[in-house]
């Protein structure tokens, strides 16, 4: 049977880049840092035109970093934590938060994080940044097959002077993903290392303000373990790409409809990935970037998801 959905090859990035942050701001996309050949950090930004199908370069971001998460409000766009590698071949893990103003193309500094946050998973509820969980600050130098991960977390109120702890996910991990849908904060997914090994997670969480607390949801969980998964919401679904579970990089994908409650399989990705962004932008996601199914080389292809709206299988069935 056919699956949901179709997929087109967009222009490539100028520069491969695996962990990118990115966001839409005015129509177009935002590709900023991320981890070149030799996982080397970048700070270029390049912006996309889906009216002309180019990339373009904007103003470097003043640090070189990947794996920081992006968020857009307004004409500006928020670069949150991340971390690169260092000449000595250890990790150094960033509070950083840079801000660009899309209008000015200039970029300014905002509050530093409580804690370093690599590649953490970032959401947006009730006017609030959540940034939950990442690579342990203390695993620098052992890599990450021995990072037990991190459950610290926290909120940002933008225009408010510090960042606010709040509780920690109930499994620490990092490349997690989060996602706000139907005003529920859900975090999911992730990889760290546990007394049983090197472990991918497919549980998924919500969080509730009023209580400050979290929640593991029994009757859901995702349709493959995975760490690294592009995600997004559009139209009130989530979507779930790629990904990688131990040493496998998924070209897979799938949707969550909350009024069904059932995960749809959707037409595979031209070619695995993992480590991308996923944004949607002008009624199609665009996956920019990410790992190559070698789960090492930095990709600079970029594809378009649009979705069809048949519901034709659904993933278990």
């Amino acid at each position: 049977m056919a699956e949901r959905g179709r997929w087109s090859v967009r222009a490539s990035l100028k520069v491969a880049r695996s962990h990118p942050a990115a966001a839409a701001q005015g129509g177009r996309l935002y590709a900023i840092g991320g981890g070149g050949p030799g996982f080397r950090s970048l700070n270029s930004v390049e912006v996309y035109d889906p009216q002309t199908d180019r990339w373009t370069f904007a103003r470097e971001m003043p640090t070189f970093r990947s794996g920081a998460m992006a968020l857009t409000l307004g004409e500006k766009i928020y670069v949150i934590g991340g971390g690169f590698k260092q000449p000595s071949g250890t990790f150094r893990f960033l509070k950083t938060v840079e801000i660009y103003d899309v209008r000015t193309d200039r970029w300014e500094s905002g509050p530093d994080l409580l804690m370093p946050h690599d590649y953490p998973a970032l959401a947006y509820l009730h006017e609030k940044i959540y940034i939950l969980g990442g690579h342990h600050p203390g695993a620098t130098e052992g890599g990450p097959r021995t990072d037990p991960g991190f459950g610290f977390s926290e909120r940002w109120s933008p225009g408010e002077p510090t960042w606010t702890e709040i509780a920690p996910v109930t499994v620490p991990r990092f490349a997690l993903s989060a996602a706000v849908l139907k005003e529920e904060l859900l975090a999911f997914g992730g990889v760290a290392f546990t007394p049983n090994g090197f472990h991918n997670f497919d549980f998924i969480e919500r969080y509730d303000p009023a209580h400050n607390a979290w929640t593991q949801e029994s009757d859901r969980r995702l349709p493959w373990p995975g760490a690294a998964i592009a995600s997004c919401v559009d139209q009130d679904r989530l979507y779930l790409f790629g990904g990688y579970s131990t040493d496998f990089i998924h070209a897979r994908g799938a949707c969550l409809t909350p009024s069904s409650e059932r995960w749809e399989t959707l037409a595979p990705m031209p070619v695995p990935r993992a480590a991308a962004s996923a944004v949607p932008l002008g009624g199609r996601i665009y996956l920019a970037g990410g790992w190559a199914a070698d789960g090492r080389t930095p990709m600079e292809s970029v594809v378009a998801y649009e979705d069809s709206g048949d519901s034709i299988r659904r993933t278990g069935e």
